[in-house]
């Protein structure tokens, strides 16, 4: 799709929509990219990061990575960061699934090792983590009971036996956003939320076995410090956020900001789906505190069903999980807003950073990362389509004019409706498992939805996050087992 003729190349990843695009904008807009990606970039994504770049208090420039396609509000890749004091915050910047995020844990297997089990380890776990639209977990809960992991997060599963003390610390923010309060939540969210910990839910969801190949190590050293360091060593990735709970409190917020926006703060905004509120208001407050809780949740859900693969894996290997390995190298969530501070003009300033579809990725040296990768910069997680791969890679020093942030995955190009009229997920499957992917599903129609040509090519959108700076190569993970949502 031609891009706008208005777009400027201001490097060979950076292309840059000036405030004369559009009537309104605040900022420049810019999308991190290759030619060949910007020139595959959907109409929409130039459509909604120019809005953003419209909205109260954006500092710098609105951005879409290198994954970006249309979203809610928000293009899917988008990031802005507010000053917190003028700026909004806007639920259409964070996503309905809050705290979407990734996990990869190690282990000291490989593959000639798990080749024999695959298909016993791959239907264990596929039993063991539920998918699927309003699957339940096996954390029995009460509703206040619920409403404390809200609040706690991870710290919750530590003390209930779900967690290891070093879990936490392989964590973002080790998996507790300070502030959460569930009174800010409805007793909908919480009616929808409360019996979800401990599953992956359904979409683009996945639970991955993976194989890290001596051929797809683009950085020995980084890898050896994030824990690979065997030939064709099998590690667990896998994909999921705050459920139904999360969905529920963005609804809820977006409907009170659609009440308020305008007609008690005047704000307009150019999309309907950029609902908003100002960061400092009583019902931005509300919300912040509100999304914090859905944060948690997803953190604690993600521990839970670690917990399950810990009990899978020393289940069919007979092995205690610790003997196996079974370590985190991190945990990155990719739609949260968080007041963080940075640079802006050579000023160190505090910012209210939305991230929709994006990671963060700190660089070498920064705060807030564990201290053993203070070196190497943070580990970030991009994930692939079930049937192409995935990358481990590390934060980059020179991510800072991009507020320390990347892509989270592929990107799609075709849409669900599309997918599914073009792919049969039966034969998707057999022809995976040719392949030598074993794949387990809760539903035809969503294994087709998530086939590899519905997506951008990873391997394209891992250059970019390289070549731009925003994070560099550090392994590419090939599959070999999924469970699918």
């Amino acid at each position: 799709m031609a891009a706008p003729a208005a777009l400027k190349r201001i490097s060979a990843t950076v292309w840059e929509l000036p405030v004369s695009y559009k009537k309104g904008m605040l900022v420049p807009a810019r999308i991190i990219a290759t030619e060949k990606l910007i020139n595959a970039m959907d109409a929409g994504v130039f459509e909604q990061v120019s809005n953003v770049a419209c909205l109260p208090g954006i500092q710098k420039y609105a951005f879409c990575m290198p994954d970006g396609h249309w979203g809610y509000g928000f293009p899917i890749g988008g990031l802005a960061a507010m000053d917190p004091e003028t700026g909004v915050i806007s639920p259409g910047g964070i996503g309905f699934d809050i705290n979407c995020g990734m996990r990869l844990v190690l282990t000291t297997l490989t593959y000639e090792e798990v080749k024999p089990r695959l298909r016993e380890l791959v239907d264990a776990l596929f039993y063991r983590v539920p998918a699927g639209v309003g699957s339940h977990g096996f954390v029995r809960l009460s509703h206040d009971e619920f409403c404390r992991v809200a609040e706690q997060g991870s710290s919750w599963c530590l003390k209930h036996g779900y967690a290891w003390p070093e879990d936490l610390e392989m964590t973002e923010e080790h998996g507790c956003f300070t502030g959460a309060d569930a009174t800010k939540v409805s007793q909908r969210a919480v009616d929808r939320g409360y019996n979800q910990i401990g599953t992956l839910g359904s979409g683009n969801h996945y639970l991955e076995v993976q194989v890290a190949r001596p051929e797809n190590i683009f950085d020995e050293d980084t890898a050896r410090a994030f824990g690979i360091t065997v030939p064709n060593q099998v590690v667990i990735m896998f994909h999921c956020g705050s459920r139904g709970f999360g969905h529920q409190v963005a609804t809820d917020y977006l409907q009170l900001f659609l009440s308020v926006m305008e007609k008690k703060y005047g704000i307009r905004t150019n999309d309907r789906e950029l609902a908003c509120a100002p960061f400092r208001s009583r019902e931005g407050q509300d919300y912040f505190a509100a999304m914090k809780c859905a944060v948690n949740m997803a953190f604690a859900n993600r521990q839970v069903i670690l917990h399950r693969i810990r009990e899978v894996f020393s289940d069919v290997f007979g092995r205690d999980p610790g003997d196996l390995g079974m370590d985190m190298v991190y945990d990155v969530a990719h739609n949260t807003a968080k007041l963080e501070t940075h640079l802006v003009d050579g000023k160190k300033r505090e910012l209210l950073v939305h991230r929709k579809g994006a990671t963060r990725a700190f660089g070498p040296g920064m705060e807030g990362i564990p201290a053993r990768y203070r070196e190497t910069g943070q580990p970030v997680i991009i994930g692939g389509s079930m049937e192409t791969g995935s990358y481990l890679l590390a934060g980059d020093p020179g991510g800072g004019d991009t507020f320390f942030t990347t892509a989270h995955g592929s990107g799609r190009t075709m849409s669900r409706h599309q997918a599914k009229k073009l792919i049969k997920g039966q034969k998707l499957q057999r022809d995976m498992e040719e392949r030598g992917i074993y794949v387990r599903t809760a539903s035809w129609g969503g294994l087709a939805e998530e086939a590899g040509q519905a997506y951008k090519n990873i391997d394209d959108v891992a250059e970019a996050t390289e070549l731009s700076h925003l994070s560099r190569r550090v392994a590419r993970l090939v599959p070999i087992g999924n469970v699918k949502g």
